[in-house]
């Protein structure tokens, strides 16, 4: 279906490996043609988002199939459902901010990111450009922010920008207006007075005159001066059970990331946007999401890798924003690993 072809790994190596073999001696697109490969189900929400981009690149581009491996997309309504589905065993994994993994295990939840698709959260915080007295996160004490939904990453987001600007929380007021046209909508109705979103709605916004950013976290080093530290954001993640009786389903879900994230980071914008499905754009129109994705570029991972010091910064923000963290004792090192990814990384560099 693609006319590019990226080979992450030989086919020796995948056999030395035993990531894809197929016993019967046929090729992997001979397996996937004859739907013999094995299905797993990842879930996310608001799969046009650009954060997800790793993941929907790697199945519409065959680097799944590649490794043997067939991937579903559940594209479901928000956040909690997505993180519902996965501890049900209703999907294998799912796409979401690393931070989720934290808050699961204060909830008594084993859940771990295996690969980190984003280095920095892709997000701004906005203020509407018809209160030019808001110029920044710190003028929005008693204001009313939009964020995606309420538990969400934007709403970490939000939160924590208030605190960390001598905010109380009891005064930042959260509403959830999701993403794209109802968060331009609460704009220009006067609904909220400022908002956490992600691209391709900021540009739309910026298009339209409507929001002025008082906080960039489309870089690390926006993401630093924002919040103080690193903030990684979306990861694949799947339930540790699972996972440790799964590596080898686990290392062909990575190494498909991970060979997404080696093609992004190493194409154009425009380039990027040619494989990405039209109705991903259709709102904000082709040229204006290609310009939105050059402008959050630098979010991406090109190495999968947890960056150093970002659970502590992440522990850090969560701590004082999340009742459900705050007086737990969270092992750091249970949340994520590198593993597969330095794998993928390994087999990848000797190809």
């Amino acid at each position: 279906m693609r006319n590019k072809k990226i080979v992450l790994i030989t086919a020796s190596a995948f056999l030395a490996t035993g990531l894809t073999a197929c016993s019967d001696g046929k090729s992997v697109s001979d397996a996937a043609s004859a739907g013999s490969l094995p299905t797993v189900t990842i879930a996310l929400s608001n799969q046009a988002n650009q954060s997800y981009l790793p993941l929907i690149l790697a199945d519409r581009m065959g680097f799944f199939k590649k490794q043997g491996l067939n991937v579903k997309i559940d594209n479901l309504q928000g956040t909690p459902q997505v993180s519902n589905a996965l501890l049900a065993g209703q999907v294998q994994g799912m796409i979401g901010f690393f931070d989720h993994n934290l808050d699961l295990q204060a909830k008594g939840k084993d859940t771990q990111a295996v690969v980190q698709l984003l280095q920095a959260p892709g997000m701004v915080e906005m203020t509407r450009t018809n209160e030019p007295e808001l110029k920044s996160p710190a003028d929005l004490e008693n204001k009313t922010v939009g964020v995606t939904s309420l538990g969400s990453a934007s709403s970490n987001i939000g939160s924590y920008l208030a605190v960390h600007n001598n905010i109380p929380l009891s005064k930042t007021h959260l509403v959830a207006v999701a993403a794209g046209a109802t968060f331009v909508a609460a704009f220009q109705h006067n609904r909220i007075d400022a908002g956490v979103t992600t691209e391709p709605t900021i540009s739309t916004m910026l298009a339209k005159h409507l929001g002025t950013i008082v906080a960039d976290m489309r870089t690390a080093a926006g993401t630093k001066a924002a919040l103080g530290g690193p903030y990684p954001g979306t990861a694949l993640t799947v339930q540790t059970s699972w996972a440790n009786s799964h590596k080898e389903t686990v290392q062909k879900m990575v190494n498909g990331i991970y060979t997404a994230l080696q093609w992004i980071v190493s194409h154009s914008a425009a380039q990027i946007t040619a494989e990405v499905p039209a109705d991903f754009y259709s709102g904000s129109g082709k040229a204006q999401y290609t310009q939105a994705l050059a402008n959050e570029m630098g979010m991406y991972n090109p190495t999968g890798q947890m960056p150093t010091d970002a659970p502590q910064t992440v522990l850090r923000v969560l701590t004082a924003i999340d009742p459900a963290i705050k007086g737990h004792k969270i092992d750091l090192s249970k949340t994520y690993t590198d593993e597969y990814v330095q794998h993928a990384a390994q087999e990848a560099a000797s190809s």
